[in-house]
């Protein structure tokens, strides 16, 4: 797999193609409701995402970012202080102040994650639609485990879409917990993979 990792000029890029992997995601779709509008608001936190995580060398990208994954590595916050700092405003003003669903999902995110042991955490992982069912995706999802394996660490993931769970299972995600969304919203599966 030719894999590299993202630079901050890869960022809208990266950001684009993991917006167009969400479109239709189950969790996203009930967060974000308006279709008309889902993929700005996504390209907005994703970006915000990626920008607080490149400095850790764990975006990862292939070639035309076709495909694409951010982890925070062991012991790291997910957004960094200045981002911190700014995704409360960004989601008000993205969801014109209703921010209830957003909230749910982000606090029900929290509380199923596990603590110890340290692990690597997959952030976000998709592939740009035109580039589906290609392996792309999968390809550069195993070259990221490998490297995980060779730290010897564990690593942990959310998969807000049931479609994808065989796909992790795959490549050794076992099921770890799950939490239902009100208001007739999906179940969120975890995901565990221990260290090799």
């Amino acid at each position: 797999m030719d894999a590299r990792p993202a630079g901050p000029d890869d960022l809208p890029a990266v950001a684009a193609t993991l917006a167009g992997a969400f479109m239709d995601d189950p969790a996203w779709s009930w967060v974000l409701t308006d279709p008309a509008r889902r993929e700005e608001q996504l390209f907005a936190v994703w970006s915000l995402l990626l920008e607080g995580g490149v400095d850790y060398g764990w975006v990862w990208m292939t070639p035309g970012a076709e495909a694409a994954t951010l982890w925070i590595p062991p012991g790291m916050p997910e957004l960094a202080a200045p981002q911190e700092a700014r995704i409360g405003p960004l989601l008000h003003e993205l969801l014109d102040g209703d921010v209830s669903r957003i909230d749910t999902l982000g606090e029900r995110f929290m509380r199923a994650h596990p603590a110890a042991p340290d692990h690597y955490y997959l952030s976000l992982f998709g592939t740009r639609p035109d580039c589906r069912g290609r392996g792309i995706g999968m390809a550069l999802l195993a070259d990221n485990l490998a490297r995980v394996d060779t730290e010897g660490r564990p690593a942990f993931l959310e998969s807000t879409n049931a479609a994808n769970l065989a796909r992790y299972r795959s490549v050794g995600f076992a099921d770890h917990g799950a939490f239902d969304l009100p208001d007739g919203g999906p179940t969120v599966t975890t995901m565990w993979r221990d260290a090799r």
